[in-house]
């Protein structure tokens, strides 16, 4: 059986789900996943939709060889033999000005990936990793599948920041957006249970997670979103400030004697709801907000009033078909998703208390005289192996 390979490369974990090749959808067959790669404490992991198939060390690997040793266990289980392997899709964070869709991977590409490393420093370089081990494992075409790309549909009203144009020209300073692939993803599903076209559809889309954006989608494309020249702009995010006063950092390095990169650290690891509690886990937050932790009640509220601020924001845009509902948050927590919704009925918004607690199997969770919402589960990987799909076919 044809199969096709999805990685997920991090600065110190790889993430790779197998997919069927079958006439229609791809079909999800196994994962395997890399933690603390580089680290002695690494550890593989491959599961399939049941059960776990391997658990093993290894430790002291770097990427490539990391890679190499997952590979290896896909085979050993029987999840994936190499012969097998038709296609390799990969996600890459940052695809610059340059791609606005996937792509087949060629030297170009591989060229342009590495020129784009200044705008995601932290992400594209591993993503590059696992494009150069994959291709010296495995002579398939390989996918490069950008979270930026869904984005570059948006106008420059958008995407662009008000400083002094020449600047922004040289150095590509603008807003880019993430999580473009979910978006994607569930605005098509969405559109796809209302029975309208995508290409007419209109939504919200809240990706909420330990990284959050919001995304407005007109006649199936991005017009606005929350992330901007990184996914440090936009919502309160598990350990990202998200939307704050320029000047603040300039303050921490002038007045509070903080480094450039401390700074940097500071905002993207220590602040959000990890910064205002001590804690990143929406779960353990509602539980100490329960418990009577105003600290823990505090941040939630910040967290749900950014989200409202944005949807009342992205209304401007024109009324919606549906507001959609998705990422770790989003899609599992009934009690966010209803203090996100309360004091919007004035908009036309209001949740069924019944709908949104059972979560029926459409996601259907608004009231039947509301606009519509719904809560997706996201598959960025399922999107992925459709676009590696559909490009390897023409490679």
């Amino acid at each position: 059986m044809k199969k096709l390979l999805v990685i997920n490369c991090g600065s110190s974990s790889i993430k790779a789900d197998v997919f069927a090749l079958q006439s229609g959808e791809p079909v999800f067959v196994a994962k395997a996943f890399a933690d603390r790669v580089g680290k002695s404490d690494a550890t593989l992991e491959v599961k399939d939709a049941k059960v776990t198939l391997y658990s093993g060390g290894i430790g002291g690997l770097d990427m490539p060889a990391a890679i190499s040793q997952l590979m290896a266990a896909l085979e050993s289980t029987g999840a994936c033999k190499a012969t097998e392997v038709s296609a390799v899709g990969h996600r890459v964070v940052h695809g610059g000005n340059e791609y606005s869709a996937s792509v087949v991977i060629d030297e170009a590409v591989i060229s342009a990936i590495h020129r784009m490393s200044v705008l995601a420093p932290l992400h594209n370089p591993a993503n590059l990793a696992g494009i150069n081990a994959c291709r010296a494992l495995l002579s398939v075409p390989q996918v490069a599948v950008f979270d930026t790309a869904f984005h570059q549909t948006m106008p420059p009203v958008a995407t662009t920041y008000a400083i002094p144009s020449d600047l922004a020209e040289k150095y590509s300073l603008r807003r880019y957006g993430f999580h473009g692939t979910s978006h994607e993803f569930v605005t098509r599903e969405c559109a796809r249970r209302m029975q309208i076209r995508y290409e007419s559809f209109n939504a919200i889309s809240l990706h909420l997670g330990n990284g959050t954006s919001a995304c407005v989608v007109r006649a199936g494309k991005s017009v606005d979103t929350s992330m901007g020249f990184t996914p440090l702009e936009g919502l309160v995010m598990g350990t990202r400030s998200g939307d704050i006063d320029p000047s603040l950092p300039f303050f921490l390095q002038n007045v509070a004697g903080l480094s450039v990169s401390e700074a940097e650290s500071l905002l993207n690891k220590k602040s959000g709801l990890l910064g205002l509690t001590g804690e990143s886990d929406m779960r353990q937050l509602l539980g100490r907000a329960a418990a009577g932790d105003a600290q823990a009640e505090l941040a939630i509220e910040i967290f749900c009033a950014r989200v409202r601020k944005y949807i009342g924001a992205y209304l401007t845009w024109g009324q919606p078909h549906a507001i959609i509902f998705t990422g770790g948050i989003g899609e599992n927590s009934s009690e966010i998703r209803m203090r996100i919704c309360q004091g919007l009925a004035h908009l036309g918004i209001k949740l069924s208390p019944a709908e949104n607690q059972k979560l029926a199997s459409q996601g259907l969770i608004s009231a039947d005289t509301s606009l519509a919402v719904y809560a997706i589960a996201t598959d960025e990987e399922l999107m992925i192996a459709r676009e590696t799909k559909r490009l390897s076919l023409l490679a």
